[in-house]
């Protein structure tokens, strides 16, 4: 039972999600907003709200090794799993000049998740600070991008907008599906929880590892799917941009507002062990990106070799 609400749970979250997107940028574009914004902001925040309804729950249920764990393995995962099956079925051009911004973000969203974690706690004024550094990202986003029309990034995030439907809805239609996606999201969020502290009970584990892996990897399923579906397309660059700025939005956006709404206790072994993943891999991800403009297949392995070492070592550590 505990297995079926927890898969439950990430069935609701990711329906809850799509019911959300879609009735927000309905209503956005009756306020005539770009599709570049759009793209930016609700499809950018829209993909990462189960992560951040997870953890927040998780958070409010007195469970900081799930609340933290689901970010930080999350953002593992999208490298390691994602990033890698993406790579070894296909070859990732990248785009150096607008990979060079993100990668700089990422880069410095990361180390300052690494040294906060260091104080024990993500506190609100360490929230505070993600949330003002996420807008700020998004700012400077936008305006490099609106000067750059023809630039991949802007056409990624054109392009995730445009995938919406556009037909005509009323506004009250589209604020019934916003409420809808925002209810099932809650309820999603509580079952997904509840399963997964009780399967870590069951188990014999820690929640944490329960949240670096159960949780990360299947609130972060509908990325593995679109970014394996970018690569068999032959739009590789888009599976790499939804990586980098997922990654950006989990730490920045996520951690963030669930430090606002209840700071939260960094377990001491996040702080240890996967924090270090997590900065090694982001290095490695920007190293191969950035040597021959492209991560091939055999780097693709090489990433993918490496969340299967580092996901047995959490199971042989909670063996032990």
């Amino acid at each position: 039972m505990n297995w079926l609400m927890l898969i439950a749970g990430l069935v609701i979250l990711t329906g809850g999600a799509e019911v959300l997107i879609r009735g927000s940028v309905a209503l956005a574009r009756r306020f005539n907003l770009s599709e570049l914004l759009i793209g930016l902001t609700l499809v950018g925040f829209g993909t990462s709200t189960p992560e951040m309804v997870s953890s927040i729950q998780a958070a409010l249920v007195g469970s900081p090794g799930v609340a933290v764990g689901n970010v930080v393995g999350s953002n593992i995962a999208n490298i390691l799993l994602i990033l890698g099956v993406s790579a070894a079925l296909a070859p990732i051009a990248v785009e150096p000049k607008s990979f060079q911004r993100d990668a700089i973000a990422l880069s410095l969203a990361t180390l300052l998740a690494v040294g906060v974690s260091f104080t024990g706690e993500f506190g609100r004024i360490a929230g505070a600070g993600f949330i003002a550094a996420i807008v700020t990202y998004i700012a400077v986003a936008y305006l490099d991008e609106r000067k750059a029309p023809a630039s991949p990034e802007t056409q990624r995030h054109e392009e995730e907008a445009a995938a919406l439907p556009q037909g005509p809805r009323s506004p009250l239609l589209d604020l019934l599906m916003c409420a809808a996606g925002l209810a099932l999201l809650i309820v999603g969020a509580r079952f997904l929880i509840t399963g997964a502290i009780a399967i870590a009970r069951d188990l014999g584990v820690s929640e944490t590892i329960i949240g670096l892996t159960i949780v990360a990897v299947g609130t972060s399923l509908p990325e593995l799917v679109t970014s394996t579906l970018s690569v068999l397309r032959g739009k590789g660059s888009l599976a790499l941009g939804n990586v980098v700025g997922s990654n950006i939005y989990n730490i920045l956006g996520i951690l963030g507002a669930t430090a606002l709404v209840k700071p939260v206790a960094v377990p001491p072994e996040i702080v240890r062990f996967d924090n270090w993943v997590m900065l090694g891999a982001t290095a490695a991800m920007i190293l191969f990106s950035l040597t021959h403009r492209r991560i091939s297949r055999r780097e693709g392995w090489v990433l993918l070799t490496g969340y299967v070492v580092y996901v047995g070592w959490l199971v042989a550590h909670a063996a032990g």
